[in-house]
């Protein structure tokens, strides 16, 4: 078709045209950047922790303040949840991936040196690799012996002195890959706090950071650290997945029957605890999905309004045409040209100032630049919403009969 007539057309609408043209370009930019964040918040959403998520169970206690009995007291109910049907393993932690808080390290590859190599979450407990379910890819797990007391190796490690502190660390193996590219990480020294050395007898297919997500969700390592509730622990229960509900009531009334004056301040499954941490995620993506579609719906009914101005307006030129010997199809044609010129010249705008907004927040808020495959989607998906939103009006003006149109002056 000839697109000269239509380009004359729209010269006499210049004011209709821009608004449309800038309302199809917002509505590019917007959507190609949210559509991007919603990609990312789902990304971090679906990231794995290394652990067995579906058979675990948590049961958190309430400090009880510094007593002299509160390794004995940790022991008797670690001894005692294990003895419930359907346990596989029992460990007291205070830390777990996706969890709000925990100890975290700068963590050095020679003695004083100034500025940190990477950060990394620290996960204290006995037995911690077969409740987690980790798996080792390299080196060994802890013996029973090198373990040592928290409250002796804080002490220790605020004193600078190494001999009350652990010789033996555990780490993943992205984080060895960060340390010693392209090499084994087995039998290598970190250093922690005062140049403490920490020797790698192990690493870890993958345990997610505790403490949130920042620099390197993977910069984990796991000490030979006993803890009991005076560090503000959990118990973690690992179970068959269909088990844990009983498992979980069958542990909190174990505990409440060792000690009835004991307050549980949480008692959920793994699942429940990632739900609550990615909460804010989920509704993020909401709202953008939200804004997405309330965009979309209102440029569609841009669209179909001027469509609709602009059929009311030249009914005596379609009948004219009509009369020439133009047919539907014709005039069908006419208005879904002029339409996708329109979205074509709106779609280059909105994709130029996707790219802005897009270094915008790559400069303010740390995102990654936008992957090119959502400009030729938006486009797409756009044409195809203008196509659709004008082919009512476009068919009802094809409808319009000659001798009508023409009556219509």
């Amino acid at each position: 078709m000839d697109i000269l007539p239509i380009l004359s057309t729209l010269r006499r609408h210049k004011l209709t045209a821009w608004l449309l043209i800038l309302e199809i370009a917002l509505t590019c930019a917007i959507v190609c950047n949210a559509v991007f964040l919603i990609g990312q918040r789902l990304q971090r959403m679906d990231m794995p922790s290394g652990i067995a998520e579906h058979e675990l169970v948590q049961i958190q206690m309430a400090y009880i303040g510094n007593r002299p009995d509160a390794n004995a007291r940790a022991q008797t109910d670690l001894a005692a949840l294990r003895q419930i049907p359907g346990v596989q393993q029992v460990a007291l932690s205070i830390s777990l991936p996706f969890s709000m808080g925990g100890p975290n390290s700068d963590v050095m590859l020679a003695p004083q040196q100034q500025l940190r190599t990477v950060s990394a979450s620290n996960y204290f407990g006995q037995n911690l690799v077969p409740t987690l379910g980790l798996k080792l890819v390299a080196g060994r797990n802890f013996r029973p012996e090198e373990y040592i007391d928290l409250d002796t190796a804080t002490a220790a490690l605020q004193s600078g002195d190494p001999k009350g502190l652990p010789q033996t660390v555990i780490i993943t193996k992205l984080m060895a890959d960060r340390l010693w590219p392209g090499q084994s990480a087995l039998g290598k020294t970190i250093y922690i706090g005062k140049s403490i050395p920490f020797r790698v007898i192990g690493v870890l297919a993958r345990l997610t950071r505790s403490g949130g997500l920042y620099e390197g969700a993977d910069n984990s390592m796991m000490m030979p650290i006993s803890i009991n509730l005076t560090s503000g622990g959990s118990y973690l229960i690992r179970c068959a997945p269909q088990d844990r509900a009983k498992v979980l009531k069958a542990a909190v009334a174990t505990l409440k029957k060792i000690d009835p004056r004991r307050v549980v301040l949480q008692r959920r499954n793994y699942d429940d605890l990632r739900r609550a941490y990615f909460a804010s995620d989920r509704a993020m993506a909401g709202i953008l999905v939200g804004v997405c579609i309330a965009l979309l719906i209102v440029t569609a009914l841009g669209i179909v309004g001027l469509a609709s101005f602009w059929v009311a307006q030249r009914r005596r030129t379609i009948g004219v045409r009509r009369a020439l010997g133009a047919t539907r199809t014709d005039i069908l044609h006419y208005f879904q040209t002029e339409n996708f010129l329109l979205a074509t010249i709106g779609i280059v705008i909105g994709m130029a100032l996707a790219f802005g907004i897009n270094l915008f927040l790559m400069q303010h808020y740390e995102l990654p630049r936008l992957p090119a495959i959502y400009f030729p989607v938006g486009a797409i998906a756009l044409w195809l919403i203008g196509q659709l939103a004008v082919l009512g009006p476009a068919l009802r003006a094809a409808a319009v009969p000659p001798v009508v149109a023409t009556r219509s002056v």
